[in-house]
């Protein structure tokens, strides 16, 4: 039985990630490496660090990966790319070109006999009020048409400033987990397995802390960390979900 590859968060082309070249071979060296075993590859969000389709333009840059990615898809691998809040504006660019599978909500599914719930994250905690204001206005039909009305000589910039700031103002609190009890995302998990208490799983991105533990007695709470740093994946073989770390 081939295998099923989980990550998230990698945020290639970020202007405070002085080193994004280097981890997009990396990543492509990863794809590379698993191409042969893989039946499917799960990337939950945050692929980009800021991602906006025109009409007839899209981002420059991103050449290996996008190319690795259309190999893996050629060869028959699955491949699923789940939009996060940096990269939230793909069009159908990546499904036309590339064949991957686009996820903009949660997915539900059953791989290898594992209920798995997925999703990249952000907008599930409830709890943060600012944040889901700002989410709103993104996710906007009005205000995406308002941007993509702009030259991309400026929105692109304002793009990846706007991702800039916003990574530099939250790292500190990256690698900060408050633990099951506490952490909106948890929460959410929790309320959510007492309506479908079938599920064996949940996996996530967005936080870029690695997290795995046991939500209830059958229930696993996993947060997949990010590729960064410490380039964080969780494989599924035989029914079993296992985190590592990739190295070269």
């Amino acid at each position: 039985m081939k295998k099923v590859y989980f990550l998230s968060d990698a945020h290639l082309g970020s202007w405070a990630i002085g080193r994004w070249r280097e981890n997009e071979r990396r990543l492509v060296a990863f794809l590379e490496s698993i191409r042969h075993e893989a039946s499917a590859i799960y990337i939950l969000g945050d692929l980009f660090d800021f991602w906006h389709e025109y009409r007839y333009v899209v981002p420059k840059g991103y050449t290996r990966l996008l190319g690795k990615l259309g190999e893996l898809c050629d060869q028959g691998v699955e491949v699923h790319v789940f939009t996060g809040n940096h990269d939230l504006w793909c069009g159908d660019y990546l499904e036309k070109e590339c064949g991957v599978t686009l996820h903009r909500e949660a997915l539900t599914v059953k791989l290898q006999g594992v209920n798995l719930f997925m999703a990249h994250g952000d907008g599930l905690d409830r709890t943060d009020k600012k944040y889901l204001a700002l989410r709103w206005m993104f996710h906007n039909r009005v205000c995406q048409r308002l941007f993509a009305s702009i030259h991309p000589r400026w929105a692109m910039w304002f793009g990846y400033t706007w991702a800039k700031h916003s990574r530099k103002k939250h790292e500190q609190e990256e690698g900060h987990f408050e633990g099951l009890e506490k952490e909106g995302l948890a929460v959410f998990a929790r309320h959510y397995l007492k309506d479908h208490p079938e599920t064996d799983a949940f996996l996530f991105g967005h936080y870029h802390v690695e997290v795995d533990e046991m939500l209830s007695p059958k229930t696993r709470f996993i947060i997949l960390g990010e590729w960064i740093s410490k380039f964080t994946y969780v494989v599924l073989e035989e029914g079993k979900l296992t985190m590592k770390n990739y190295s070269e």
